[in-house]
């Protein structure tokens, strides 16, 4: 009797431990939210940094937790992705994205849209592209998709004429006319809101002007439309794209918290781009 009893719990034992394994192997096949699911993120320090605090507590309420990993440039969020530091990042547009890992090698693709920041020039010396004298020195970013977005926005304002086709590849050597013969300098993204007081004038990324204490919609003299084409992106690393994990990542960022916390806090400023 007692072996008897012994043997039924055994099988009892063992068919409940196969249940358990069954269902653990369900809810990974299934990528059921689960405590302790955790992201890695690198974002820019700044309003890009306050926008993902929003979605980091939008993702919480789905057992998601992300770190948010800040930095001040372009090049090292990239980098740390690649090499698996971080899970994602959130801080380029495609063009830039696609520049990168032509010149680095590395196999960084998009996940999703995220903020389109229209860019625009600014100045401490003039209030208007009109007033800019023969020779004035203007700025812009001195990476190649920054550099190319700032003189593709000085020819939709009329003050340069570019080489036919060059489009997003677009460098000063590209410059087909110039009848103001301005001069250009070329800074780090970063560094321009603070050079702005030794140019005429610069194209100076959002997130760099905001967080210099500049208004894109009150001192830009001159922007982009809001519906630029330059969106930024979430970044992952290819074959990331379509885990379930990163598309509870998307949802998180695409919401209606983030969204209103963007229009409240940045109006004309910042767009969300999957509206």
């Amino acid at each position: 009797m007692v072996k008897k009893s012994l043997l039924i719990f055994m099988v009892f034992a063992l068919t409940a431990i196969a249940a358990a394994c069954g269902n653990s192997n369900e809810n990974a096949n299934n990528s059921s939210p689960a405590a302790g699911d955790k992201l890695k993120i690198g974002v820019m320090a700044g309003v890009e940094e306050e926008i993902w605090k929003v979605a980091k507590e939008v993702a919480a309420k789905d057992n998601l937790d992300l770190e948010l990993v800040v930095f001040n440039d372009y090049v090292q969020p990239n980098k740390v992705l690649e090499d698996g530091q971080l899970d994602a990042n959130a801080f380029q547009h495609q063009p830039y994205l696609d520049e990168f890992n032509k010149s680095n090698g590395t196999h960084i693709v998009k996940l999703a849209d995220t903020i389109n920041y229209p860019i625009g020039v600014y100045s401490k010396k003039i209030k208007d592209l009109s007033e800019l004298k023969d020779g004035d020195t203007v700025g812009l970013p001195n990476d190649p998709t920054n550099g190319a977005r700032a003189l593709i926005l000085f020819q939709s304002a009329g003050l340069i004429k570019l080489k036919e086709g060059v489009g997003v590849t677009a460098t000063v050597r590209d410059i087909a006319e110039n009848p103001r013969n301005l001069k250009f300098k070329e800074l780090d993204a970063a560094f321009l809101p603070k050079a702005l007081g030794d140019l005429t004038a610069a194209v100076i990324n959002t997130n760099y002007a905001v967080d210099n204490g500049l208004s894109p919609t009150e001192d830009a003299i001159y922007r982009e439309p809001a519906d630029s084409p330059w969106v930024n992106i979430i970044a992952v690393r290819d074959g990331d794209q379509d885990k379930p994990i990163f598309q509870r990542l998307v949802k998180a960022f695409q919401s209606e918290e983030v969204k209103k916390f963007v229009t409240d806090n940045y109006s004309e400023s910042m767009v969300p781009a999957w509206q």
